[in-house]
This record gives structure tokens, C-alpha cells and sequence, in this order.
């Protein structure tokens, strides 16, 4: 494989958050002036071959995995797939079963032409709220992207502002093979994030639910108060932090 196919896993591993907030401001202002941004999906609701519709142009597919959890970050992936080694069996990640997605990210990472890895913090989407952290996320995952695709193609109804033309497209994870692997890098990325949580604080069971609001969760929060890698704007955890109060790391990890 050549070297101008550098491939990065994770942003918090291979570039500094502060360096991506300039890089992303950056990029903002280039696209708003260029009027860049597209709100709603253009592309008619069908199959794509899309190395056939633009052979000569490079497109990526970018999708994110955690807007709905009450814990941990939201992460995105952006993927620019080898029309010359394609990959057989890709699909919408929640369609999938964890053993499946894990052979299919080892797929994508060695035979993509490129691929990053973005998030947006709890942080982040507590200041910023959950929309508009994920749209962040989106924006780092395309900018650190090591070649530059002329198109993007963002699963759902809205696109984040970038610097190339962008199109939005309503269940695109499981219509665009492209979103589809970028589906697959973000949900295994941020799985194993997950489980790395729940061997810090056990008693939430991150590595059942995975953050999202299951029963279980929600009675952990009311037995042992938030963690600080809770989301406070959300109703659940906020309700808990006003019982609670601002509980650190020493007073939740490892109780009973």
C-alpha cells in the first residue's frame, strides 16, 4: 500500500484537539464563504455506483454512531473506498453483528483508500448540543482525511459545512456502500471506547448498552449519580446531577 494512504484511528491518538478546533474553524470560514453548505439530500433515492456516476473524482461516505447515548462522545468516521478492491458484505452497522463488524472494520482500514476517525467530547456536546457537536465531528472526520474527495456524501437530512460539495442522504448507511463502511469504522470505534469505560466504572454496564438509556442504566444512575463521562444535558443524567451534585472521578469509578 503507498505511503499517501496514511490512515489514522483514532483524532484524540494522532492530532491535537486544540489543533483540530483551528483546523475546523479553518474550514468553516472557507466554506461559508465558498456557500458550500447543503441542508437536504439531492441524490434520487436509489442505488448508487458512484465510481461509475464520477470516475475520475474521489467521494467519501461519512456517518456517526452516538447521538442517542447518555454517556460518551459522539464519533465519526469518513471513508474513501478503492473502487479496485471492493469490500462484499457492507451495510448499516446496526444491521450487523458485533463479530461482523469487527471483520469488516480490519476490511475497510486495510482496503480503503483512506479513512479517519473524528469525535466531538461530552464537553462538546453538552456546550454545544448534540446536532451541532455531530456536524463538529463530521468536519474533522472529512478534514483529516489524508486525500481530499471532491464529494461527500453525509448520512441523514443535513450536511456539516466543508469545503467540497456535500449531499445528505436519508438512510444512506444502508444505500451507499462509502457511508456504510464509515458507519461500520465509527459504531466498532466507539463500542471498544465503551468497554474500555465500563473496566473504569463497572457499575454502569457501558459494556452492555453502550451509553444508550437501557433500564439498567437508568437505575445505576440513580443508585450511584453520574459519571463525569455523562452527558449533563440530558434530561436523565441532568436529573441526576441535580440529586447527585458534581460527583468526580475518585467518588463514582469502582463502587458497589
Amino acid at each position: 500500500m503507498s505511503d499517501e494512504v496514511v490512515k489514522a484511528r483514532r483524532t484524540s491518538r494522532s492530532t491535537p484537539r486544540g489543533q483540530h478546533a483551528a483546523d475546523v474553524a479553518d474550514v468553516a470560514s472557507a466554506a461559508a464563504k465558498a456557500r458550500t453548505r447543503v441542508a437536504k439530500a439531492t441524490v434520487p433515492q436509489m442505488s448508487l455506483d458512484l465510481f461509475g456516476e464520477i470516475a475520475a473524482d474521489l467521494i467519501c461516505g461519512v456517518d456517526e454512531v452516538g447521538r442517542g447515548p447518555l454517556a460518551g462522545p459522539v464519533v465519526t468516521a469518513a471513508v474513501i473506498l478503492d473502487p479496485s478492491r471492493p469490500i462484499k458484505g457492507l451495510a448499516d452497522s446496526k444491521k450487523l453483528t458485533a463479530k461482523r463488524r469487527e471483520a469488516l472494520y480490519e476490511e475497510i482500514i486495510e482496503r480503503s483508500l483512506a479513512y479517519y476517525i473524528a469525535e466531538a467530547s461530552v464537553a462538546e456536546i453538552d456546550s454545544l448540543n448534540i446536532l451541532h457537536a455531530t456536524m463538529l465531528a463530521m468536519q474533522r472526520a472529512v478534514i483529516g482525511l489524508p486525500r481530499v474527495p471532491s464529494l461527500a456524501l453525509i448520512d441523514g437530512n443535513r450536511c456539516p459545512v466543508l469545503p467540497m460539495r456535500a449531499e445528505a442522504i436519508v438512510k444512506g448507511d444502508d444505500k451507499v456502500p462509502a457511508i456504510s463502511a464509515a458507519s461500520i469504522l465509527a459504531k466498532v470505534t466507539r463500542d471498544r471506547q465503551l468497554v474500555e469505560l465500563h473496566e473504569a466504572f463497572p457499575q454502569y454496564g457501558f459494556d452492555e448498552h453502550a451509553g444508550y438509556g437501557t433500564p439498567r442504566h437508568l437505575e445505576a444512575l440513580r443508585t450511584h449519580g453520574p459519571s463525569p463521562h455523562h452527558r449533563q444535558s440530558f434530561a436523565p443524567v441532568r436529573e441526576a446531577f441535580e440529586k447527585f451534585g458534581m460527583l468526580t472521578i475518585s467518588c463514582v469509578a469502582r463502587t458497589s
